[in-house]
């Protein structure tokens, strides 16, 4: 596993996630406003 930091003014590679309304969603879906992704680490794994 790598670790990857993101700062500030970083350009973000083109991606989409299902979110938990079954959607698709990408960042192109939201231009303007301001987004919050939120990772965690697998289930029963130590971090």
């Amino acid at each position: 596993m790598s670790n990857y930091t993101v700062t500030e003014g970083m350009t973000y590679p083109k991606f989409s996630l299902m979110g938990s309304d079954d959607r698709e969603h990408s960042l192109e879906d939201y231009p303007g406003r301001k987004i919050v992704l939120y990772f965690y680490s697998k289930d029963n794994t130590a971090g």
